[in-house]
């Protein structure tokens, strides 16, 4: 079979203008706002793609021809100085051709030409190449050696309308390459092994693949001054300061700065200066910077910046009573915070509507000795050494005095009367315990009253009789044995059911609660001593 290097590159050819008539369509159907690439074009180029080479040569002097190779890679960077002009490098490699390998790097300068969305180039470079073969595997062959290679060319670059023109796709690259290789002394055939002789190469090297940018060519970007007065708002005689900020400085130069002002006295000559304003009048001004880094345009800048000097003002005041409220005869303290804008000398005033108020600094004192409940209003007033003045308000409440709680009885112990069968009437031993605290808290309380209620069982028949001589018992015997004043003690019956008497202290100012109660005539019921009940004796 002849192989025709002539067919492939046809081949080559017809792929590479299939695939730009693709993307062109595609590009007309996509709209896109970036800026064709070659408005600004790219600073690096890097290109990726396939390379087909078609050797033309044969080894000598064994007079063997060397095979085109189909299948190759190829990828290049491209470092561009302006527009036009750059460097570039680019490596190539060929493996697995029918009687040969072919791996070359070179490097050398490249020129282009940017158009609307077209990119034509030139390239050429020298390097060395590492070429094997022609190899007949079964009878001789040569390994690789590194030779001299050249390299000449050029191509087309269709730049695709996405991602603000990253890529572009290489139409073609169509380039001559030259290698020369010397494999060493030669030796004739059929002898088996390294063949050796030299070898001069010339071929098409054909390749299309993407082109990826990066960075643009575009001058620097002009200078920018900013500034800014700080406060933007003084008074007479306050310092201000102004800042500046200077972008896209080119950082390898020293820049210049420079200030004026329509107010008062500006000093700097960095990026910072200062102004006097002691001998402004109130108005407004504006204060104006200049940076430069060189006498090119863009290469300076300028800015301005407003500020206020305003007239003098008169203080403010604000004013608090702690606390708030107080009882009759205390005392608050009254707080005044003056301020002037200009940071005068204050002086302090203060006037009451009630009480009495003493103080003459930030502080004063109010008295409510004398006052009535109520709400009393303090003013506190202060003035400046320019005698401009203010004046704040604040309230103070007097209280009522709280009333004391209201006095009320107290429920004492209660005794029984169901032990004894036969005098169910009678104060016994057990009720002493009982009777002798309550005769403590009557003591205690000298001046209180005690209320002795007597109670009858419902089955008892005469209930109330009973009921009233238990109660008048009972006051006999804190009357007789523990000395209780008689008039003190109040006697009545109840309508509890239950052989009981219950004791209430009634102190000064409280009010017994008679609902149930009856009160008892003692001049009806003689009280019955206490005394020990008879023994009775078991007969042997």
């Amino acid at each position: 079979m002849v192989y025709s290097p002539l067919r492939h590159f046809g081949r080559f050819v017809l792929a590479a203008c299939a695939v730009s008539l693709g993307v062109a369509s595609l590009g007309a159907q996509t709209p896109s706002t970036a800026a064709p690439l070659g408005v600004n074009p790219s600073r690096v180029d890097v290109f990726t793609g396939y390379s087909y080479w078609g050797a033309h040569g044969q080894l000598k002097p064994a007079g063997i021809n060397y095979s085109s190779i189909d299948v190759g890679a190829i990828g290049s960077g491209a470092y561009y100085f302006n527009k036009y002009f750059g460097g570039e490098i680019i490596y190539a490699a060929h493996p697995g051709g029918r009687n040969n390998d072919m791996y070359a790097i070179s490097g050398g300068p490249i020129f282009r030409a940017p158009m609307q969305n077209f990119t034509l180039f030139a390239h050429a470079g020298a390097g060395a190449a590492s070429l094997d073969g022609p190899n007949s595997r079964n009878v001789s062959y040569n390994p690789s050696t590194w030779g001299p290679t050249l390299n000449v060319g050029g191509g087309m670059d269709y730049d695709i309308p996405w991602h603000d023109n990253r890529f572009s796709l290489r139409l073609f690259q169509a380039d001559f390459r030259y290698i020369h290789a010397n494999f060493g002394p030669f030796t004739p055939p059929p002898t088996a092994g390294i063949t050796g002789g030299r070898a001069n190469l010339n071929g098409a090297e054909l390749s299309t693949g993407i082109v990826t940018h990066f960075g643009h060519i575009t001058p620097p970007p002009p200078v920018t001054f900013t500034c800014s007065v700080s406060p933007s708002t003084v008074f007479p005689g306050d310092p201000l300061t102004v800042t500046g900020t200077a972008l896209n400085l080119n950082p390898k130069r020293t820049a210049t700065y420079s200030w004026t002002t329509d107010g008062g006295t500006i000093t700097g000559t960095s990026n910072v200066a200062n102004i006097d304003t002691k001998n402004a009048a109130p108005g407004s001004y504006t204060a104006k910077g200049h940076v430069t880094e060189g006498n090119r345009p863009g290469e300076s800048a300028d800015c301005s910046a407003p500020f206020t000097i305003q007239a003098f003002q008169p203080p403010t005041i604000g004013c608090s009573a702690n606390p708030s409220t107080v009882s009759p005869g205390d005392s608050s303290t009254i707080t005044a915070n003056g301020v002037s804008p200009q940071n005068r000398p204050l002086t302090y005033s203060y006037s009451a509507t009630a009480g009495s108020i003493s103080g003459n600094t930030s502080t004063a004192t109010l008295n409510t000795t004398g006052a009535a409940p109520g709400t009393i209003t303090v003013t506190a007033n202060t003035v400046d050494d320019k005698g401009q003045s203010a004046s704040c308000t604040t309230t103070v409440t007097v209280i009522a005095p709280t009333p004391p709680p209201a006095v009320t009885t107290t429920s004492l112990c209660s005794i029984t009367f169901d032990r004894d069968k036969r005098r169910p009437n009678r104060v016994d031993n057990e009720a002493k315990a009982c009777l002798d605290d309550i005769a403590l808290n009557m003591q205690r309380s000298s001046d209180a009253k005690l209320a002795v209620v007597g109670n009858a069982s419902s089955s008892e028949k005469a209930g109330s009789a009973a009921a009233a001589a238990r109660a008048v018992n009972t006051k006999a015997y804190l009357v007789g044995e523990k000395g209780v004043d008689a008039s003190r003690i109040s006697v009545f019956t109840g309508s509890q059911d239950g052989q009981t008497v219950n004791s209430t202290l009634i102190p000064t100012g409280a009010t017994l609660d008679q609902t149930g109660l009856t009160a008892v005539d003692e001049s009806a019921v003689k009280a019955v001593p206490r005394s020990a009940p008879a023994r009775h004796h078991r007969s042997k």
